[in-house]
């Protein structure tokens, strides 16, 4: 007869007979469970000797054991090889990987502990096929490009939706890297459709950490580490460019004007970057909680150029009875950052290529004034670039995201969730150009600019599940809806004519901009979403998702979308003819269908006809001010939504007890309807008109390749993925050609769009020559003219690159641990935009040394021209068009994990040193100073070209993780 509330106890170890903390114990079918000790032991009451105990632990294969007559059960856990068996996020719950009918890639966060990863975002670069991530720019803090399967969209935005701990955001600069449990891209339609409006570049579903029932644990990360310009680059010291002058006619140094800076070495330094990172975890049966704070900071290479993040997180859960648990997650950061002006030329201030372009035998203050940066050039007309870094910008960030969550249990299979959830944002950019130090400065006797947004996002979701299993067959469905409101407000006021900078707000001005403005906005969407899965026996599989959604961004009467999916699987490894093929651990194919919106990116109010609000100035003739209005748009009572339908088939296998992994899928994207802003006829009321026009294709092919090398003492994992993606753009009609990337040195843009071809597209003259006989450069006449004028123009590279890869190695050996991390990109161009600045020869700016392979006598064969001191000999072409592949060695890391009894017996789980190096070695024909730079930052039509762009840095870091 069975006996009532039985107290058992024991011990977890693993393999190797030491004893693991923080192992799940819990009594099978009820919600009773303990966690092991930092000692591996437990204790936990059972309701009767047929009580089942499952002990589950990640990385373990998971152990049924019933009670009977005992009262100590001490387990040993075994490695778990397989990994069909793992919980993998979706939209609105949860599968196991076996089950998957869609495309859903899992990144591994193990190593986000061990490199410094400032950004979420670049946790996922080279972790998962079809995902390409580029860091455009290396200011500290800037954020990352992350792309999912190519573009889909040219103004209605191509970054994908981040969903953390079910709140949806439009980026994840602010969330601490340290707080992340698991991360899962949504990639296909099929998989991405159930957050319909938004779903269109794929979906980053990110769950933060939670706390654990058991003894409580505290964790401590941190790291210190420098970095440095990842390339070095010369400019003419002072005799040589004494020559140049001379030889274009510009300028006349004194031949005892002997001086010469190096300004690569005075305006690039050392850059340092820390972290320190806390959190306390705990709980009970009934409750858990996870606490965490950090700080991190990362001073640039460039003085002025600083990022710095506080941060903290709650999350809390409570089963208050069996029948219902509440949930709260609650997180606040607060950024600093400070900007130097890139992405432009010396001649508007540009810090980059001003090391390059300034006099060399300049000082870095005026010898006459020493509150003055020099600017006695003998005729040229360009600052130090230190000059330049006292044009920053302060941004402030302050952000609040909050959400609380109940969860009840109608019946055992049917449970409601209703959720609420808010993002505060508060945002202030201020500018002070001073009014002595710089020449510009003192022109207009000091500048200022303030620029402030608030903002605030509030969500309620409310979702019914059903999940159903009898015998062989499951069934879950699920339903609901959700809303969203957004409201944001924003101003920018700008003064000049300081006094001193003894005061840099703007109260200190004494001329106000008449150019200040406020504005005020806001949208909403209502959404219906439900989905239905079929599981016979973990071998026939399918999925069905529908979503609608309807957006106050689009016209009243085309404001709803519709996205269905359909998705479905078949298990061939669990058919009985199976069953002898034991070097087959899981087959599985699969096939998807689906649709996703797109309305991000348009401004709150497209559809309706928009005004553009001035002031007039008094003047004699009319005393009194007033404002004039122009139409700044032309209404569209007919906008809807971009729709992608995502077609997706795929394989998974597993091989040899799982130790060798292999998936593969192919895709064929079609977007419709792009929200396209179309220039208009100069005779037309407004300049532009924002409306469907226009279709995008991407297809492509990705392939997953997982082994476990050796599994013994020593450990060795490889993982590698390679992606291959087509962009091409159709079906333009009311405009068939756009222009984009204007180089201001070249006078043209370099970029073009056109049915046919796709994004990121460069079109220029093509490039054959320099003449040996003048010096000069020889283009490609096309229509055979004689001359060579606009019409000669083609294209002439794609920033597309013909694959990506990322390829990962874990070794380990007792307590050490290495990881080598390699990422590429190949088949890509790169237009050099900034090789005009330095080697372009136009004026008396300083060039690089490589303009000492210039033409200077008829007979010289050379790539470089001859000097010209001409602006208009310099033409957008295939000359500045350069191989942008690269294979880089992204993070070599090095660790140790000091465990001992000693250390357990006085509360000490783990204490792991590491070394990492970051960006060690990058292997490229690229001439600049990255091949992964974008002048454009995050533009999804100007892409790979490179402008003044601040270079990516390496980074050299030593690190220490405690648990307590």
């Amino acid at each position: 007869m069975a006996t009532a509330q039985i107290l058992i106890t024991g011990t977890v170890s693993d393999n190797s007979g030491d004893l693991v903390p923080g192992v799940n114990v819990t009594v099978k079918g009820t919600t009773t469970g303990v966690t092991t000790g930092s000692n591996g032991k437990y204790s936990i009451i059972v309701p009767s000797e047929d009580a089942v105990l499952v002990f589950s632990f990640m990385g373990y294969v998971t152990q049924e054991l019933s009670v009977g007559n005992q009262q100590s059960i001490n387990v040993k856990l075994v490695e778990d090889t397989r990994l069909i068996d793992e919980v993998v996020v979706i939209g609105y719950g949860t599968v196991q990987k076996r089950d998957l009918t869609t495309a859903v890639s899992t990144v591994s966060t193990k190593d986000i502990n061990e490199r410094p990863v400032i950004s979420a975002a670049a946790a996922l670069q080279g972790k998962s096929s079809g995902v390409q991530v580029i860091q455009p720019n290396g200011t500290p803090g800037a954020g990352f490009t992350v792309r999912i399967r190519g573009n889909s969209s040219i103004n209605a935005g191509n970054d994908p939706l981040y969903i953390v701990d079910g709140i949806p955001l439009n980026d994840i600069n602010h969330i601490s890297p340290n707080d992340i449990e698991s991360m899962q891209i949504l990639k296909d339609a099929s998989s991405a459709a159930i957050y319909g409006s938004r779903a269109a570049n794929g979906v980053v579903l990110i769950t933060t950490k939670k706390g654990k029932a058991g003894e409580a644990k505290i964790t401590f990360n941190s790291y210190f580490g420098i970095s440095k310009v990842g390339r070095h680059m010369d400019a003419l010291n002072t005799e040589q460019y004494r020559e140049y002058l001379k030889e274009i006619g510009m300028g006349n140094i004194p031949d005892n004007v002997t001086n010469y800076t190096n300004w690569f070495n005075e305006t690039f330094r050392t850059g340092m970057n820390q972290n320190y990172m806390m959190s306390f975890s705990s709980g009970t049966d009934k409750m858990q909680y996870y606490l965490s704070g950090g700080y991190t900071s990362d001073k640039g290479i460039v003085p002025n150029s600083s990022y710095n993040r506080y941060s903290f997180r709650s999350n809390i859960e409570n089963q208050i009875r069996k029948w219902i648990k509440l949930g709260s997650n609650l997180s606040y950061s607060y950024t600093q950052s400070r900007t130097v002006p890139n992405n432009i030329g010396s001649n508007r201030a540009g810090v980059i290529l001003a090391v390059i372009n300034t006099a060399p035998y300049l000082h870095i203050w005026n010898p006459e004034n020493p509150e003055q940066y020099d600017n006695n050039a003998y005729g040229t007309r360009i600052e130090p670039p230190l000059a330049f870094t006292s044009r920053y910008t302060d941004m402030l960030n302050s952000r609040l995201l909050g959400d609380v969550n109940a969860e009840i249990t109608i019946f055992p299979t049917l449970k409601f969730k209703s959720s609420l959830s808010i993002d505060l944002n508060t945002y202030n950019s201020y500018w002070f150009l001073d009014p002595v130090k710089t020449e510009y400065g003192r022109q207009t006797h000091g500048q200022s600019q303030d620029d402030r947004t608030i903002s605030r996002n509030i969500q309620f979701e409310n979702i019914l599940t059903y999940d159903r299993r009898i015998e062989k067959h499951s069934l879950n469905v699920m339903g609901g809806f959700t809303t969203n409101s957004a409201r944001w407000s924003t101003s920018s006021i700008s003064g000049s004519d300081f006094i001193s900078s003894a005061i840099q707000t703007l109260n200190a001005a004494n001329i106000i901009s008449q150019g200040s403005w406020t504005g005020r906005f806001g949208w909403n969407i209502l959404s219906f979403l439900g989905r239905v899965s079929y599981n016979y026996d973990s071998r026939y599989l399918l999925s069905a998702n529908f979503r609608a959604d309807g957006s106050s961004k689009l016209a009243p009467d085309r404001r709803w979308g519709y996205f269905p999916s359909l998705s479905a699987a078949w298990r061939i490894s669990g058919e009985h003819f199976m069953k002898d093929v034991t070097a087959i651990n899981d087959l599985k194919i699969r096939v998807g269908w689906g649709q996703t919106g797109n309305q991000g990116g348009i401004s709150e109010y497209s559809y309706l006809q928009q005004y553009t609000i001035g002031k007039q100035t008094p003047t004699a003739d009319n005393p009194f001010p007033g404002i004039t209005l122009s139409k700044s748009n032309i209404k569209n009572s007919e906008l809807t939504w971009e729709t992608t339908t995502q077609t997706n088939a795929g394989i998974d296998l597993s091989l040899f007890n799982s130790r060798l992994t292999f998936n593969a899928d192919v895709y064929y994207k079609h977007t419709r309807n792009l929200l396209l802003n179309v220039p208009l006829p100069a005779t037309a009321t407004a300049s532009s008109i924002l409306r469907n026009e226009g279709e995008m294709i991407n297809k492509g092919l990705e392939i997953t390749v997982s082994s476990k090398n050796f599994t013994s003492n020593f450990k060795w994992n490889t993982d590698f993925n390679i992606s291959f993606n087509r962009n091409r753009l159709t079906n333009l009609e009311l405009a068939q050609v756009y222009y984009f990337g204007n180089i201001e040195t070249l006078r043209d843009n370099v970029v073009r769009l056109e049915n046919g071809y796709p994004l990121g597209s460069f079109y220029g003259l093509k490039y054959k020559y320099v003449d040996p006989e003048t010096g000069d450069m020889i283009y490609d006449d096309l229509n055979g003219d004689g001359k060579i004028t606009p019409e000669d123009r083609t294209y002439i590279g794609n920033a597309y690159p013909k694959f990506i890869f990322g390829l990962n190695n874990d070794f380990s050996y007792k307590n050490f641990t290495l990881n080598i991390f390699l990422q590429g990109s190949y088949g890509n161009n790169i237009f050099n935009a900034s090789k005009a600045d330095t080697q372009g020869m136009y004026d008396d700016k300083n060039q690089s040394v490589e303009v000492l392979k210039r033409w200077v006598r008829p007979g010289q064969i050379t790539n470089i021209p001859r000097a010209t001191g001409d602006q208009s000999t310099l033409k957008a072409s295939s000359y500045y068009i350069e191989d942008g592949s690269y294979i880089r060695i992204k993070n070599v890391t090095l660790g140790y994990n000091l465990e001992s009894k000693k250390l357990k017996s006085i509360g000490i789980y783990k204490i792991q040193p590491y070394f990492t190096a970051q960006n060690l070695l990058t292997f490229t024909k690229y001439s600049g100073f990255d091949p992964e730079l974008n002048f454009a930052g995050n533009s999804s039509v100007v892409q790979g070209v490179d402008w003044g762009t601040y270079p990516n840095v390496k980074s050299f870091v030593f690190g220490l993780n405690v648990e307590f």
